[in-house]
């Protein structure tokens, strides 16, 4: 690690926060494990959930799903596939659960504020104060179809209209002031007169005119979590966001670039630097030894990029039906086939095709990897490696360096991943006063140690 000096920690009592992300559609949730158990039974929701609050982590944050991911109007069956509701699944998770908060991903393009606000705001009341709502975009056809408008959202419109919903969706949770519901049982009416106001909202997305049905919660309403990366997407987060998702959280300097323009964009909206939560994605593997946690990261990803699964990817980037190829030989000799990305399927096109094809093919040559080992060690990589104690001292020198504020935790199985994480990690990083030892708080924003709301 590059970028510290022992004797400079910009924040020396600072504490990880972590959250366990229950992913959607995905092929990184090793299914074929006979390890691994249901990815839709409630009770594998319910174990995760209570793991994680046994681990003391904020939040249990859940991944949703408009439709399933195709490509070329083609399930693809290898992923992991299907999510109940968002919000039904939390709400049940809320009556097994005492403190965790509870994070639904929840879309701005296919909801309406009147409707979404209100649902988001019953899980925070029936919870007690600790859910969240993962503000998510979508403009493409694909997903559109699924609804009566279809794709009728340009690309840019995308976070204009975002931003016109949280506007109204807050003004509806704040629609009810302190104090509304009487506390006597001699007056006459059960809510106190002018204490709870209209909400009318008029803009270029949203014609809205309603009065609020439900009070404030215990935090007044639910935490803000935004995963955009892209410029229009870190500034929305910036002006509008408790939280932050990112996938900057593998490489030291990569992850304090990312933090330091984060807090860049929240001066410029004029908010604190500490206003926001930094929570890259991560995975974690440990191994009672270096060499162990290496062992096993290299079975998960063998079972996580199986040769068939190998083969889509391939198949995707070189725009090719490659299923019947060998994904233990090498590379195909074939160019990619290069089309126009039109949105009408779930499987993005890769940008450059050719340019990728062609480092693959050189790195795979340097390297004599087949087509399989080439996506393992040239595809995505996932997070951390180490043993407990390493990984401990690691990730309390980025929290204390400003780097970010915790990780957002993908396990690898279902519903046992996070065992390692809390029986063994979360010890030793308390050992280190990098992590907290017990809740402190009841709600999710006091969890993210936010300020209270005005």
């Amino acid at each position: 690690m590059t970028g510290t000096d022992p004797h400079d920690v910009p924040r020396p009592d600072a504490r990880l926060h972590f959250g366990v992300f229950f992913q959607g559609v995905n092929h990184w949730t090793i299914w074929s494990d006979p390890a691994s158990g249901s990815q839709i039974d409630p009770a594998s929701f319910r174990k995760v959930a209570q793991t994680a609050e046994r681990g003391l982590f904020d939040a249990f944050f859940l991944g949703d799903g408009l439709r399933l991911r195709e490509t070329d109007g083609h399930i693809h069956d290898l992923d992991v596939a299907g999510r109940p509701d968002s919000l039904a699944q939390l709400a049940a998770l809320a009556a097994v659960t005492h403190r965790i908060g509870l994070v639904s991903t929840s879309n701005t393009t296919f909801n309406e504020p009147g409707d979404l606000a209100h649902r988001l705001a019953s899980l925070d009341l029936l919870s007690g104060g600790r859910a969240g709502w993962n503000v998510v975009t979508t403009d493409n056809a694909w997903t559109g179809a699924n609804f009566r408008r279809g794709g009728f959202l340009d690309h840019a419109d995308r976070y204009t209209r975002a931003e016109e919903f949280l506007k109204v969706a807050r003004a509806i949770w704040d629609g009810w002031a302190e104090g509304a519901v009487t506390d006597s049982v001699e007056a006459r009416s059960w809510s106190v007169p002018g204490t709870i106001g209209r909400v009318r909202a008029a803009g270029a997305q949203f014609d809205v005119d309603l009065v609020p049905a439900l009070p404030r919660s215990a935090q007044g309403h639910p935490v803000i979590f935004q995963a955009g990366d892209s410029p229009d997407g870190r500034d929305f987060a910036a002006r509008n966001a408790d939280v932050i998702f990112s996938a900057h959280g593998r490489d030291f300097d990569d992850a304090l670039g990312f933090a330091e323009d984060i807090r860049r964009r929240l001066r410029a909206a004029g908010r604190p630097e500490d206003a926001l939560r930094i929570l890259p994605a991560t995975e974690i593997v440990i191994g009672a030894t270096e060499k162990e946690a290496e062992e096993k990261a290299r079975w998960v990803r063998l079972e996580q990029v199986t040769p068939a699964t190998a083969l889509a990817v391939a198949s995707r980037l070189w725009n090719l039906d490659l299923s019947e190829r060998d994904a233990d030989g090498p590379l195909p000799a074939e160019d990619p086939v290069v089309e126009e990305n039109t949105g009408a399927f779930g499987s993005a096109r890769i940008a450059d095709p050719r340019g990728v094809v062609a480092e693959w093919r050189a790195r795979a040559e340097a390297n004599g990897w087949s087509l399989r080992e080439t996506v393992i060690e040239l595809g995505p990589q996932r997070g951390h490696v180490g043993t407990a104690a390493g990984l401990a001292e690691k990730f309390a020198r980025w929290v204390r360096h400003g780097a970010l504020d915790g990780f957002n935790i993908s396990p690898y199985l279902i519903p046992d991943g996070l065992d390692d994480i809390v029986d063994l990690l979360v010890p030793e990083l308390q050992e280190r006063g990098a992590y907290r030892t017990a809740y402190t708080g009841t709600t999710l924003r006091e969890h993210l140690e936010l300020p209270p709301l005005a």
